[in-house]
């Protein structure tokens, strides 16, 4: 029994001294490639390597340097900090970028060739996955060139109303009166109707008020004309205007129309209806309640 059990260890370990030496050899192998390729093609790798190194920092330096001349190009064309502007700019950047990675790798010895290649059938089938962000993007280059809106106008776009707070080539995000974030595919914001209030600077303010039939109308009119240059934000050209809207059931209504720049508009809607109330108090003109007369035949 004990001499089985020497002969099971003496064979373990001469398993184990074997394999060890084949490690061994293998990694003398691998010592003495890496030894010849260093004697070979080290220097010219190293070198490689740094003159890669300075082509990068000399191509971000001259991208940097094409950017801001493109930038100057384009403000030049009156095109200064719009959505436009911001595309050509970072078209161009990557552009540059995109070779100038070319270039690295061509030096560093990488075959560029089969990535190229490659790139129309990915291409192609990247097409197909991303119609929808492709769409996107055809649209924002539309909203780029065409400038609809910018950062800060007050629109209705694809339906839904309030202030726009950003824009890129994908999408369109608006503020709206109560504090909520909207935001909408530049597919969906090019592909409807856009309503700009604050494109052309001013803007109407459209007020209706109705009055007792039993007012003068031509008093009622005149102290509303009276009143609306008192109100802060109301611009005198153009001049407010007041003209019978209907005869209503009720009342007689008046369309009461000053003018304000945009910014102003709802301060105007509020403070002149306060002020043209208050005027209409003052001066016995009754705006009065809903009213229905009923005639009973005996």
């Amino acid at each position: 029994m004990t001499n089985e059990t020497a002969n099971a260890g003496i064979a373990v370990t001469d398993k184990l001294c074997k394999g060890f030496t084949k490690e061994l050899s293998q990694g003398q192998e691998l010592w003495e490639q890496a030894l010849t390729w260093l004697t070979d093609k080290g220097l010219s790798f190293a070198v490689n390597i740094i003159a890669s190194a300075v082509i990068l920092v000399l191509g971000w330096l001259a991208i940097k340097l094409i950017v801001n001349m493109v930038g100057k190009a384009v403000e030049k064309g009156g095109k200064k900090n719009t959505l436009f502007g911001n595309f050509i700019r970072n078209v161009t950047g990557k552009i540059c970028w995109a070779v100038l990675i070319v270039v690295v790798l061509g030096k560093l010895g990488v075959n560029i060739a089969p990535i190229v290649a490659g790139l129309g059938v990915t291409g192609f089938i990247l097409g197909f996955a991303f119609q929808e962000s492709l769409g996107n993007l055809a649209s924002g280059l539309m909203i780029a060139i065409n400038e609809p809106f910018k950062i800060g106008d007050y629109v209705i776009v694809a339906g839904l109303e309030g202030v726009v707070t950003k824009v890129d080539m994908m999408m369109t995000e608006l503020a709206t009166a109560d504090n909520k974030k909207v935001v909408i595919p530049n597919k969906s914001a090019w592909g409807s109707p856009i309503v700009n209030f604050s494109a052309l600077g001013r803007r109407r303010v459209d007020i209706q008020i109705g009055i007792d039939y039993g007012c003068d109308v031509a008093k009622a009119i005149r102290i509303a004309l009276e009143t609306l240059p008192t109100v802060p934000g109301v611009l005198a050209d153009p001049a407010p205007a007041v003209f019978i809207a209907q005869l209503a059931d009720s009342a007689v209504t008046l369309n009461i129309r000053p003018w304000s720049d945009g910014a102003d508009y709802w301060n105007v809607y509020n403070d002149a209806q306060v002020a043209i109330k208050s005027a209409f108090e003052k001066n016995g003109i009754d705006i009065p309640f809903p009213q229905l007369t009923v005639h009973m035949d005996k």
